[in-house]
């Protein structure tokens, strides 16, 4: 799948709400960005949890889905996230997943999460189940 393919598949309203912007896409790395605006912060100013990891886990699936066998789908199973250091309002996050596992059934996959300077704001570990096709 190419990159416009990426970019058409996860033209969602949720996905474009939270300003996802995809900069790679293959099946060993997926990379994105989002900037912090004030509408996915607390209310100290510093980026929401469920944002980031609405954030991961739309990296994520997106990985999976790369790595899919053509009829399959994908649903997250399980998402751990590890909160290390605030994203203020204004600047901007990077994620870049990885795989940890590629499996038949299930995937793998691990997205740091830094701000612009490097610093290593989150670290979120998700487990996709794929989806066999149904028959009518």
């Amino acid at each position: 799948m190419d990159m416009l393919a990426i970019l058409e598949r996860y033209d969602m309203p949720f996905i474009r709400w939270l300003g996802l912007k995809f900069l790679t896409a293959t099946q060993e790395c997926v990379t994105a960005e989002m900037l912090v605006r004030d509408e996915l912060c607390n209310g100290s100013g510093v980026l929401h949890g469920g944002a980031l990891m609405a954030f991961a886990d739309t990296v994520g699936a997106c990985a999976t889905t790369l790595n899919l066998s053509e009829g399959t789908g994908t649903t997250t199973l399980e998402s751990k996230t590890n909160f290390l250091a605030p994203a203020l309002s204004g600047t901007k996050v990077i994620g870049e997943c990885l795989p940890l596992h590629r499996g038949r059934r299930t995937m793998v996959w691990q997205t740091r999460v830094t701000s612009e300077s490097g610093r290593l704001i989150a670290v979120i570990t998700q487990t996709q189940m794929v989806l066999e096709p149904t028959h009518s």
